[in-house]
């Protein structure tokens, strides 16, 4: 019999011209076949006697092999084995004849195997399909839950359109007589601020009526000639403005001492949008709590400090305002402006009462005089103005400049003019004789604004530079100077301690400066855009700020 390690025992190559005949031959080469096969077995048992054996299944030719030795068919044995390995060596024998004998047991076995997992795997499925109609009974509830939610939301969706269109058309009818009230609010304030001023010219003129009758009492012991002269002398009518003479104790703040005031902590207490363009110029009321606006969108107001009603608005320019100015009774308002002219406005009367056009240009600046009967302005044709408010003409005309001349002040409790200009300079002239006093120089770019301190002793400029300059009128020297801002400075105003100095910016923001050491204290910022605007209250407790984002803020 053949082992089990038949495969790996190397058969002789058998001639083709064997006869079957020799039989003898053939029992022959079998004996000598086995006997070497058996050396062989022994060989290997002997070198592979530590290792273990496995057992392989049977392949076709093995069990045609053994089926041949059991039946004892020797010399089909010969010649199927002579056959088979010449197929063999030759690579003719197809791949499915060198496969393993299937064995029905093992096959069955595999099998059991197959099905049991195939049945362990039906659970888990049974198992999984459960969850998931669980999973899917749940789902579905919620959705009904959702559809359920969904439409009690549509129907209250429903309700509220409803109920806001009912609003709406509710809020529709209400509209025209909200517009009546505040139309008749804004007449009622308007009456209300012109009843006050006629109260308070009233009250001016009840008081020159009593000044006359205490004088008319007390000429009553004059001798009869100088009464006569009197009485001649105030039977004249001014035809034209007169100036005042220059004396210093007409001026109630030479003899004041004021503290500094804290503008460098102030902070925003209100802001709004009062305009539809840039806010150019802010000016305050002399005696009462009231504040004026100018604006790009030619149109002037008057509003209350610190609510910020509007009390009254004015428009009849045909430009963009640049400057705006209360007089000293706060009975007119001036206004210049870009059409190239100059406009009164009178408060009890609510008209326009002056329109100086004799300026060829640009007007960029207007301040009444002291005295309340001239009114001082600057335009880009290089020229100062005086105008009388009695004759309605210019009065004076101030000619040195050779540029734009941006601002103009008075010098207060005098008949000096301020002015500067596109030119780089500062200039001081004599308004009864129209001639410039003094020039000054040193700022290297167009000077924008300057302002004048109460004392009128101080100077303070400002250029497109961002430098802030301070002069001493007296001693005609320049005190010092700042370079506060890299963007232009565009407005000045002086504290009445004449040491606090507010500037507005390019930058967005209001410098404080210090005059006695020409530092800079702080920055307030709050702005959106460039502030084109900045005025300080009579009493320094507040600061209006305006600029190029259409707003004015109250700062306190």
């Amino acid at each position: 019999d053949f082992s089990d390690d038949e495969e790996d025992f190397k058969y002789e190559e058998i001639v083709d011209d064997i006869d079957d005949d020799d039989d003898d031959d053939l029992a022959d080469a079998l004996s000598s076949l086995q006997l070497k096969q058996k050396d062989v077995n022994g060989s290997i048992s002997q070198n592979l006697s530590n290792t273990i054996t496995q057992v392989r299944p049977s392949v076709v030719d093995d069990f045609v092999r053994n089926f041949l030795i059991k039946a004892g068919l020797k010399r089909s044995l010969d010649t199927f084995n002579a056959e088979w390995y010449e197929q063999q060596s030759k690579g003719k024998l197809p791949p499915e004849l060198s496969s393993a004998v299937p064995d029905i047991y093992l096959r069955n076995e595999e099998l059991d195997q197959q099905i049991g997992g195939l049945r362990e795997q039906v659970e888990k499925m049974r198992t999984v399909a459960s969850k998931a109609q669980a999973t899917w009974d749940k789902f579905r509830k919620e959705r009904d839950f959702h559809r359920m939610h969904h439409k009690r939301v549509v129907q209250e969706k429903n309700k509220l359109i409803t109920d806001l269109q009912r609003l709406r058309n509710h809020l529709r009818s209400y509209e025209p007589a909200i517009e009546e009230l505040k139309k008749r609010h804004e007449t009622a304030m308007k009456e209300k601020m012109l009843i006050r001023l006629e109260r308070d010219r009233l009250k001016s003129r009840v008081k020159t009526l009593e000044d006359q009758l205490s004088a008319l009492s007390n000429q009553q012991t004059v001798p009869e000639e100088t009464t006569t002269k009197q009485r001649s002398a105030t039977r004249t009518v001014r035809k034209q403005a007169v100036f005042l003479p220059d004396d210093p104790a007409n001026n109630p703040y030479m003899d004041l001492e004021f503290n500094a005031s804290g503008v460098d902590g102030f902070t925003i207490r209100n802001s709004y949008k009062g305009h539809l363009n840039a806010i150019s110029d802010i000016c305050f009321h002399p005696k009462k709590p009231i504040f004026a606006t100018a604006s790009d969108d030619e149109t002037w107001k008057l509003w209350t400090l610190p609510d910020s009603e509007l009390i009254l608005s004015g428009e009849g320019h045909k430009g963009w305002l640049s400057g705006i100015n209360f007089h000293p009774h706060g009975s007119h308002l001036a206004t210049s402006s870009g059409d190239g002219t100059l406009k009164i406005w009178e408060f009890a009367h609510a008209k326009c009462t002056h329109t100086f056009t004799d300026h060829t240009q640009a007007v960029w600046g207007c301040e009444f005089h002291w005295g309340g009967d001239m009114v001082l302005s600057g335009s880009m044709d290089h020229t100062v103005r005086v105008w009388d408010l009695i004759s309605g003409k210019s009065r004076q005309t101030l000619r040195g400049h050779v540029d734009s001349v941006n601002a103009v002040c008075w010098q207060p409790y005098t008949s000096n003019v301020c002015s500067a200009s596109g030119d780089k300079t500062v200039s001081v002239w004599d308004a009864r004789t129209g001639l410039c006093v003094q020039t000054l120089y040193g700022h290297a770019n167009s000077c924008n604004h300057l302002t004048v301190s109460n004392r009128g002793d101080i100077i303070v400029s400002s250029d497109a530079d961002g430098v802030v300059k301070a002069w001493d009128i007296r001693m005609v020297k320049e005190l010092g100077t700042i370079s506060a801002s890299k963007y232009p400075i565009n407005k000045v105003c002086i504290d009445r301690s004449g040491t606090r100095v507010a500037a507005a910016a390019g930058d967005n923001t209001v410098k404080v400066i210090n005059l006695s050491n020409f530092s800079l204290l702080s920055e307030l910022s709050g702005h959106d855009d460039a502030v084109q605007a900045v005025a300080l209250s009579p009493n320094d407790a507040y600061m209006i700020s305006g600029g190029s984002d259409n707003s004015f803020k109250i700062w306190s």
